[in-house]
């Protein structure tokens, strides 16, 4: 089947008048042709996630039930693996890693690259921006201040903000 780039172009205008209207925004290309829910169960993750075109993933991930990747966001379980547990919500930007190069680089490459398991337990929300690196667990219910850099774990129903993250104290 052959697409004329007139006829591409046309469906786009549509799609993105569409939108417009029925949500008040417009998307890269890609998210106009991909389906997020779909996306996300090619991938293997579970019922009612969803996941941006424009994300990265790469290597072993696993996500839960109801979770939403938003856009511009990188999964790499390339060393370790990632899991996302159920309900969470990774913001716009978000990169999540289960590996670094760092002692690769300053060697001169004659070191290996480091990797861990790196965690994100269910009902999580990290905010925009934030990284978490590798070989770190998020409890269950913690939140993620945007633009933070979480280098270490943190047990559930914390509160996280800085780079690095430093935990916020609890209101009583």
């Amino acid at each position: 089947m052959k697409i004329s780039l007139s006829s591409l172009r046309l469906f786009l205008e549509e799609q993105k008048a569409l939108l417009k209207v029925k949500y008040n925004r417009t998307l890269p290309f890609g998210d106009y042709i991909s389906d997020r829910w779909e996306k996300a169960s090619k991938l293997g993750f579970g019922a009612g996630t969803s996941i941006y075109d424009s994300a990265h993933v790469f290597g072993d991930v696993h996500v839960g039930e109801n979770t939403w990747i938003g856009p511009f966001t990188v999964l790499d379980g390339t060393g370790g693996g990632l899991s996302i547990g159920s309900y969470c919500s990774i913001s716009a930007g978000v990169q999540i890693y289960t590996h670094d190069t760092v002692d690769w680089a300053t060697s001169g490459g004659k070191a290996e690259p480091t990797y861990a398991r790196t965690t994100i337990k269910d009902n999580c929300y990290i905010g925009p921006n934030a990284i978490i690196a590798k070989g770190v667990t998020l409890g269950e219910g913690s939140v993620v201040g945007a633009q933070s850099f979480v280098n270490q774990s943190f047990p559930a129903n914390s509160r996280i903000v800085g780079s690095p993250a430093r935990l916020l104290p609890s209101k009583k």
